[in-house]
């Protein structure tokens, strides 16, 4: 759920988008109201929401410098100014200091409708890289936390190189290292701290998580990514795991974000 903030002088501006627009379709759940950019960044500063709607010529605190004041404090809040056609030069170099949108007066519904679904999508999308990112911090801390030894890296590229193979298992590892698959068995487990199969189990899944929030791929394009013959069995390990399915997770991140 997100938090909306209106800033206009013109208070039958805000009554007019208070009107019109479904804030629970767009799964707004609290709208904050100012009428000049010096009021607005108090009640951002108070409430953090995550979506604005700001006129460009307000009293106090225009628009332009509301907006970068708010995006200092917080650069992935969405901002979206509302301008007359005498200021559409300072929404273009707006948009060029990091505004995300505008749109011109006199404002239909249609316009604020759609102004509001482009910043919720820029919003969900910060958020989904922002977890990619983490998640992939995690892996490299994990891989990097192991004891340095000697088949340190040869193990990791192997598992990198076989991520999406469903025919690798302990021994064909064992097999690629020249190692006895018992030994490797009992190397494995002391650096990694849990059986092949378990430390394979997860880093499978993990992944999966990685895809199902920076692509569009089907549930069994990405088992087939991520080293599962049977897209059932992905979905099975992932919600014991997760407690959630793929496709929940993902809708989860999608309402979220």
């Amino acid at each position: 759920m997100y938090k909306l903030l209106l800033v206009d002088d013109e208070a039958i501006i805000i009554r007019g988008i208070r009107s019109f627009v479904d804030f629970d379709a767009l799964s707004i759940s609290e709208v904050f109201e100012a009428s000049n950019g010096k009021s607005a960044l108090e009640i951002f500063k108070a409430h953090e929401p995550e979506l604005i709607l700001a006129d460009i010529n307000m009293p106090k605190m225009n628009g332009l410098d509301f907006a970068s004041a708010v995006k200092e404090l917080k650069p992935n809040v969405k901002i979206a100014l509302i301008t007359g056609y005498d200021y559409f030069d300072y929404a273009v170099t707006a948009l060029k200091a990091g505004v995300d949108d505008y749109v011109l007066k006199p404002v239909s519904k249609k316009d604020i409708q759609q102004t509001l679904q482009k910043l919720i999508a820029k919003r969900q999308q910060a958020d989904n890289d922002i977890e990619v990112s983490r998640l992939v911090q995690d892996l490299k801390k994990n891989a990097d936390a192991i004891d340095d030894t000697g088949y340190k890296a040869k193990i990791k590229q192997e598992i990198e190189d076989n991520i999406a193979n469903v025919e690798f298992s302990l021994s064909y590892l064992a097999k690629q290292l020249a190692l006895s698959t018992s030994y490797l068995s009992s190397l494995f487990k002391r650096l990694y701290g849990q059986t092949f199969q378990e430390y394979m189990l997860t880093i499978r899944l993990e992944r999966a998580k990685i895809l199902l929030l920076s692509t569009h791929m089907k549930i069994y394009e990405i088992a087939a990514a991520v080293g599962f013959d049977d897209p059932n069995y992905l979905s099975a390990s992932f919600k014991r795991k997760f407690m959630l399915s793929p496709n929940q997770f993902r809708e989860k991140a999608r309402e979220q974000g």
